[in-house]
């Protein structure tokens, strides 16, 4: 069923070739090497019935990842001419990064939900504002200014993960996509990233989902100012429409596949009832800003910007997410004056 070695880091600490583990349904799952504290994201290939390869999910664009598909390729005794498409299940730098980069060798056409294009405009498009609006953003719910500053030059770090940006076709999600010669159903959500397109083969239960469902890590769910206002409620609802799903094995973006397919959408939809509940706790004692309540949620488990940045957006989902329900209730003395959440009179 799966066969695979890591092979070692050259003396510069460079890895030049990743683990390819070989997978039923035709799939391989190539490790891709990426920045700490996951090292490593999924990118899958589908061999397709001409003789090319479709790759899922590239990796960032650094060069160790570069080195590690020219590995892959000599492993497999393929060239860029074998790649025949790109896709990409959403527009994180860890899944889309390498995606403008492998298509200008393959010639390939890169494909993902126009909506998950949506934020990679907003994010490194010419007119992108998030640099500059999650910061101010993290300001008012009151993440201290040297805090802020290193979230700021983190987010700018980003732009030579994704560059260069790819030209996209765009999935129709109420249409089948053909990956290796079959059929597959693309299941649109949210929460984690907008327009994030998860593909499912009814017929042999196959679903490639991204980060839409991971074992053992919970999805990062995110509020980041001009997208989704209500992420954890999309995140929510996507991941009920997914667990409807008779899902046989399930091919995630970071850790290894997995069967337990239901299961782990439960247990995800519990963890964020139990963490609203705990974020609501923390308002009894008296209104909070949205960073206070990122400090007590996450304390002791935050050690770098990129955490950070993370674990305060999920705090305001989470916060967003209560504001909605009736149980709790946004404060400002002024306008454009620091906000702060309360427990929602009863």
């Amino acid at each position: 069923m799966v066969s695979g070695r890591r092979l070692p880091r050259g003396g510069d600490g460079i890895m030049r070739k990743a683990e390819i583990k070989d997978w039923e349904g035709g799939i391989l799952q190539v490790s891709v090497p990426m920045d700490p504290p996951l090292r490593w994201v999924n990118s899958y290939i589908v061999t397709e019935p001409e003789g090319g390869i479709t790759v899922i999910d590239p990796g960032p664009h650094t060069l160790e990842a570069e080195l590690a598909w020219q590995g892959v390729l000599d492993e497999l005794d393929l060239s860029w001419d074998h790649v025949r498409q790109i896709v990409v299940t959403h527009h994180h730098p860890d899944h889309y990064g390498l995606a403008g980069w492998m298509q200008a060798r393959s010639g390939s056409r890169v494909w993902m939900s126009e909506r998950a294009h949506d934020e990679v405009m907003m994010a490194w498009g010419t007119a992108a504002t998030l640099n500059e609006s999650l910061p101010l953003l993290f300001l008012r719910h009151g993440m201290p200014e040297e805090l802020v500053q290193g979230v700021r030059e983190h987010l700018e770090s980003f732009l030579a993960q994704v560059t260069p940006q790819a030209e996209v076709s765009y999935i129709d999600a109420a249409g089948a996509f053909v990956l290796g010669g079959r059929e597959w159903t693309p299941v649109l959500t949210g929460g984690h990233a907008p327009g994030h397109v998860s593909l499912y083969e009814a017929g042999s239960g196959l679903m490639i989902c991204g980060d839409a469902v991971l074992p053992q890590i919970s999805p990062n769910v995110g509020l980041q100012p001009g997208s989704d206002p209500q992420p954890l409620q999309t995140f929510l609802e996507g991941l009920r429409v997914l667990r409807s799903l008779p899902v046989r094995r399930a091919f995630p973006g970071h850790r290894e596949p997995f069967t337990a397919w239901a299961e782990r959408a439960d247990s995800l939809l519990r963890h964020h009832e139990e963490r609203l509940d705990t974020a609501a706790q923390l308002l009894a004692g008296g209104p909070q800003s949205g960073f206070a309540v990122c400090e007590a949620l996450f304390r002791g488990r935050v050690t770098s910007a990129h955490q950070l940045r993370f674990a305060m957006s999920e705090a305001l989902a989470h916060l967003a997410e209560l504001v909605r329900r009736g149980r709790a209730a946004t404060l400002a003395a002024e306008p454009d004056g620091p906000l702060l959440f309360a427990a929602a009179e009863r």
